[in-house]
């Protein structure tokens, strides 16, 4: 029965794929609703078939054609697989049922039916990447998703931005698969297998795996220091884009991460620490980076750097602690990773999809324009008030169970008896605790600042709801969010996890409810009906106007100044006076940068050490058709003994 869901699912994503490209120059939109209708049944089959498959014993073979020993197309799908195929369902659904009215925003029909044959095809890459079960379709979809994905970031191709965009993206995506065909060229060559599973390799060639996996998918996930693609590509793509790549491609690298790493080597402690760093560090600059972003999808992307941080330190802490022999620890450790990993897809998604239906109301991404929304726009706040609780990790939202399940295991870091790794994972500890305060307190800007006061432009005054399904789909999210948070305890006791200790968050709610029931009772009992209208206090100044607000930059500017070691924050201040003695002040303008320490001082100089290379071998290319072969001739012969050496 499941396999039967499973395929008919995949056939209604390549029905998806096809009818828009059939009728790609049809200007009616019938067709793209019937193609993402059938991307709605697709998903809601996957998601059932996923469900039937966790509760199976073990791996069930979908398919396998083998062209040769290397060549080999192969799937099957075990509890892992089946989790991912369930994420990236869920998420999709949603996305869809928002696309239904997003993508009519478009005024080319051809750009509009291609970008709904991308999404589809987008998607139906990803179920194949995690349901592989060999090196080489692993990779071959791999690269479909990530070209299906470069095209929808250019899908606005004719704005700088996007050009930017797309070419950070394509670079990183393809150094990405870079890294992976080098790991899976020496696991070939050391095992003579392409299938996926345990490798047992020696020490050195151990090493080199790692790094190259862990690169790989480090790349693909937005991991500090290979994280700049993400604030490029998020901005440019459509929103409903955005909600998949930051909701689920990003997260089909922790699947790859988990599969190749956890259950594929032996990890070393080392590994262990090395990916507990890497996400702290993500994590910590993540959220500062975000703090200082006044375009609304820059401040999410930065966001899902933080989280991605967040997943890796489960993933560390699962190693560390397997390797000091506390299993139970580690195992929470991973859980919560992997439970992080699907709230992150859920609130995310739900975060990047109302983003888009703000920008398409008030016209622009930058939430210093914006203000007042919440009047204009109430369903929509509300949804995005939901993803930013969420993400912010308070009660009762499922952001919150996931991150109190990794505080434990750090709280138990004492258990360990090396003293240099408890202090590293107290100080780690630390930066966590402090990261979850600058979440909830980026998100108090964003919120603030755009839905909150009143409107900062003329766009955000004419700003108005959004078509049903642009909200329907968010709520789908937000309903999920709130159903993973409130009913946590129960779902954990369901699935046997009885070791996780969680608290009871649908009995805190209701007492919440009956409290706040209690007091709506008394107030409408016996509060005074008698009621004034005022304006609020101005300082005397009797009309309120939107230069009386809190802005975006004044409220991120005290954090900024505090990380300024960190983040570089340069402050400029110009002041005009009445008088030479500079006593009486006039006017003046002030401004906070911080510059791009990543981009300035590690992408670019890397760049230019390509480009002075470049420059030396420009001669090479003379026009001559014999220099030509002979070129194609080195090169073969490089590569036949590069396999033969790895062989």
């Amino acid at each position: 029965m499941e396999l039967v869901l499973f395929y008919s699912g995949v056939i209604a994503l390549l029905l998806g794929v096809c009818l828009p490209l059939f009728f790609v120059k049809t200007s009616g939109k019938f067709i793209r609703q019937v193609s993402l209708i059938f991307n709605l049944i697709a998903c809601v089959l996957l998601a059932v078939s996923s469900v039937i498959f966790l509760q199976l014993p073990t791996s069930s073979g979908l398919f396998s054609y083998a062209l040769s020993s290397l060549i080999s197309i192969s799937f099957s799908i075990d509890k892992l697989s089946a989790f991912f195929v369930l994420i990236i369902s869920i998420v999709s659904f949603a996305v869809a049922i928002y696309s239904l009215s997003y993508v009519e925003h478009y005024a080319s029909a051809m750009k509009k039916n291609l970008l709904v044959s991308l999404m589809n095809l987008f998607v139906l890459s990803m179920v194949f990447v995690v349901v592989s079960s060999t090196m080489f379709s692993f990779l071959f979809f791999w690269e479909v998703m990530s070209l299906s994905s470069f095209f929808m970031v250019m899908f606005d191709f004719e704005k700088d931005e996007t050009k930017k965009a797309g070419l950070f993206y394509f670079i990183m995506t393809h150094l990405s698969t870079a890294f992976l065909m080098f790991a899976f060229l020496v696991l070939y060559g050391a095992t003579g297998s392409v299938s996926i599973g345990k490798a047992s390799l020696d020490s050195t060639l151990s090493l080199l795996v790692f790094i190259s996996l862990f690169a790989g998918f480090a790349i693909k996930a937005g991991a500090v220091p290979f994280h700049k693609w993400l604030p490029y590509a998020h901005p440019a793509s459509p929103s409903n884009i955005s909600a998949l790549m930051s909701g689920v491609m990003i997260k089909i690298a922790i699947y790859g991460m988990v599969r190749f790493i956890i259950f594929g080597l032996n990890p070393e402690l080392w590994w262990g620490v090395v990916i507990l760093g890497v996400g702290v560090i993500s994590a910590i600059l993540g959220v500062l980076y975000a703090i200082k972003e006044h375009d609304i999808k820059g401040l999410l992307a930065y966001h899902s750097i933080e989280n991605i941080g967040i997943i890796l330190m489960g993933i560390g802490l699962y190693i560390i602690f397997n390797f000091y022999g506390s299993p139970v620890l580690a195992s929470v450790a991973l859980i919560a990773a992997l439970f992080h990993t699907l709230n992150h897809a859920l609130f995310k998604s739900l975060l990047f999809l109302t983003a888009g239906s703000i920008v398409n109301a008030a016209g622009t991404r930058n939430i210093e324009e914006m203000g007042g929304l919440a009047k204009s726009m109430p369903f929509t706040s509300v949804l995005f008030l939901i993803g930013a609780i969420s993400i912010s990790a308070l009660p009762p939202f499922n952001g919150f169970v996931s991150e109190l399940m990794l505080f434990q295991v750090f709280l138990q870091s004492f258990v360990i008896s090396d003293k240099f790794m408890v202090v590293f994972l107290v100080a780690s500890l630390a930066i966590f605790a402090l990261t979850s305060a600058l979440a909830a307190a980026c998100f108090v800007k964003a919120f603030g600042t755009i839905f909150l006061g009143v409107p900062r432009s003329e766009e955000a005054a004419k700003a108005a709801e959004v078509k049903w399904p642009m909200l329907a789909g968010p709520a789908v999210l937000a309903l999920f969010c709130a159903l993973l948070g409130v009913f946590s305890s129960q779902i954990f006791s369901f699935l046997g996890f009885s070791f996780v200790l969680l608290p009871d968050l649908f009995l805190a709610s209701v007492l919440l409810l009956v409290f706040f029931g209690l007091v709506a009772a008394f107030l409408f009992l016996f509060a005074s009906r008698k009621t004034r209208l005022g304006e609020t206090w101005g300082c005397g100044i009797s009309s309120q106007n939107s230069r009386m607000e809190y802005t975006s930059s004044g409220f991120s500017e005290p954090l900024l100044t505090i990380f300024k070691p960190v983040l570089g924050t340069k402050k400029s201040v110009e002041r005009e006076f009445f008088d030479g003695q500079k006593s009486v002040f006039k006017s003046g303008e002030a401004g906070i940068v911080v510059p791009d320490f990543f981009e300035n001082c590690v992408y670019m100089p890397i760049v230019g050490v390509f480009g002075f290379f470049s420059k030396c071998f420009a001669n090479m290319q003379n026009g001559n058709l014999n220099s030509y072969i002979a070129y194609v001739f080195v090169g073969v012969i490089g590569l036949m003994l590069l396999v033969w050496w790895v062989m």
